[in-house]
């Protein structure tokens, strides 16, 4: 089972099902994370930044695209409400934007 490290939220490790998204396996670890819209891939608040592993990751989304081709999600970030692990472990941060002000997080 492939899993996130997600290096500035203490190096929690998520481990990700075939076919779950990363959002839903860190909600399932009881961690909040920001998803404006509700996990529908309308925003980009819940986007994680890929620091290892990107490959490892399956296909874009069509939300995902969509914020691509408006410069909206950087070639290195990826929406979690959208995206899979495929076939291998990844590393990633919470952008700064993004975090929330009751968590800790590291550098």
């Amino acid at each position: 089972m492939p899993i996130l490290t997600v290096q500035n939220l203490s190096d929690l490790k998520v481990k990700v099902e075939e076919g779950q998204t990363l959002l839903k396996a860190i909600q399932a670890l009881g961690a909040d994370w920001m998803h404006a819209c509700g996990g529908k891939g309308r925003c980009t608040t819940c986007r994680i930044i890929v620091t290892q592993g990107l490959e490892h990751f399956g296909p874009l989304t069509d939300s995902e695209l969509r914020y691509r081709s408006n410069g909206r999600l950087k070639d290195n970030e990826r929406l979690t409400c959208q995206c899979t692990l495929a076939d291998g472990d990844a590393f990633g941060n919470v952008p700064e934007q993004t975090k929330l002000p009751h968590m800790n997080y590291s550098g």
